[in-house]
C-alpha cells in the first residue's frame, strides 16, 4: 500500500480536530479590555496547542514523504497517533473550563507525551516497512534525540505540574520552540 492514502486521512483528521479546538474557544464575558485579557490564558494554550499540533502535522508530513509504503503496523502506529492528538480539543476545552488548573495541565502533558510515543512509534514502524536502507532510515540514523528528550520534557513537566502549572507550560512552550524548524534530516536525505 503506499503511502498517499494514509498521509490525506491524517491531514483531514488533523484539519478536524484544529477546528474542534477553535469551537471549543469561548469569547470574552465583556466587551472591554479587561475582559479580553481575561481569556488570555486559554487563548494562549490554545496558540499552543495549534503550534504543537502544527509541529506534528509538519513532521509528519516529513516522515510520510521519506516513506514511499505503509502496512498495518504502519495503519495502527498511526492511528494512535491521531487518537492521542484528537485529545488537544478535548483538554483545551478543560482548561477553557477550569483555568490554568494542575489536573489539566498535566492531562494536556500525558497527552503531547502520549502523541510523542505515537510519533516514534509510526517512525519506526515507517522505517521497518521501507527498509534500512531507505530516506527515512538514512535520515534517521542511529535515532531521534529530540523526539527522546522532548518524551522526558513532558514527563518532567507532568510530575512538577503539581508544584507549579506555570512551570508545566514553560516546559511545553521550550519543547515546541524546539521542535518550531522542521527536521531538516529528512529535507537533506530527499533531495540527496
Amino acid at each position: 500500500m503506499t503511502s498517499d492514502r494514509m498521509e490525506a486521512f491524517t491531514d483531514g483528521v488533523i484539519a478536524v480536530a484544529i477546528t474542534i479546538m477553535v469551537l471549543e474557544m469561548k469569547p470574552p464575558a465583556g466587551t472591554d479590555l479587561r475582559a479580553l485579557a481575561g481569556s488570555a490564558p486559554v487563548f494562549l494554550a490554545y496558540v499552543l496547542s495549534y503550534v504543537n499540533i502544527g509541529i506534528f502535522w509538519n513532521n509528519h508530513h516529513h516522515v510520510m514523504q521519506a516513506s514511499e509504503r505503509v502496512d498495518g503496523r504502519v495503519l495502527w502506529a498511526n492511528l494512535f497517533f491521531l487518537f492521542w492528538l484528537t485529545l488537544i480539543p478535548f483538554v483545551l476545552h478543560w482548561i477553557n473550563e477550569r483555568g490554568i488548573a494542575p489536573l489539566p495541565i498535566a492531562v494536556y502533558g500525558i497527552v503531547l507525551f502520549m502523541i510523542g510515543v505515537g510519533y516514534i512509534a509510526l517512525q519506526r514502524g515507517l522505517i521497518a516497512v521501507n527498509g534500512a536502507d531507505s530516506h527515512l532510515a538514512e535520515a534517521i540514523g542511529g535515532g531521534d534525540w529530540k523526539a527522546r528528550l522532548s518524551l522526558l520534557g513532558y514527563l518532567a513537566a507532568v510530575g512538577l505540574d503539581f508544584i507549579s502549572a506555570w512551570i508545566s507550560i514553560a516546559i511545553y512552550v521550550v519543547i515546541a520552540l524546539a521542535w518550531f524548524v522542521p527536521d531538516r534530516r529528512i529535507e537533506t536525505q530527499l533531495k540527496a
